[in-house]
């Protein structure tokens, strides 16, 4: 049995996010938000949404029970010090606890998250199936013959 370990995760990503697009909803308001205060523009792909969903789905999947705050951090980045002149060193930022949020809560709906109390998110049942399965129909589209071993 393939499961998300065993194909490339940019590969798995892609093929989430688009099977995603029939289950989940996009905000009116995700367009216009920046995914954090190190960036100066929101998200120029037109599927950011679902590729977020996909990828927050499989971090889900691959380090629960995780919370919040720490994928945020995950999804974060590099901020520099002063914004005119550029004189101190860039510390580390969250990325947008919003945008996680929020998406963590349409996957909840969808039966692929659920809340652990005071644990953070895990992935469900359905939603490890649905992983496994997206990851079977990727590694038959593939055709690298390192891969071969796995079918």
């Amino acid at each position: 049995m393939v499961t998300l370990y065993d194909v490339p995760a940019e590969d798995l990503i892609e093929e989430v996010a688009d099977r995603l697009e029939d289950r989940i909803e996009e905000p009116e308001w995700a367009e216009f938000v920046k995914t954090g205060v190190d960036r100066e523009l929101p998200p120029q792909q037109d599927d950011f949404w679902y590729r977020r969903a996909a990828s927050l789905l499989r971090k889900v999947a691959d380090q629960e029970p995780v919370g919040v705050g720490t994928l945020a951090t995950d999804y974060g980045g590099a901020k520099q010090g002063s914004t005119r002149y550029r004189v101190a060193p860039p510390s580390n930022v969250d990325g947008s606890r919003n945008v996680i949020r929020t998406i963590l809560q349409s996957l909840e709906e969808e039966d692929l998250v659920e809340t652990a109390q005071g644990e953070g998110r895990r992935i469900t049942d359905e939603g490890r199936s649905f992983l496994d399965e997206v990851a079977g129909d990727v590694l038959d589209d593939l055709d690298r013959p390192e891969l071969e071993r796995y079918a």
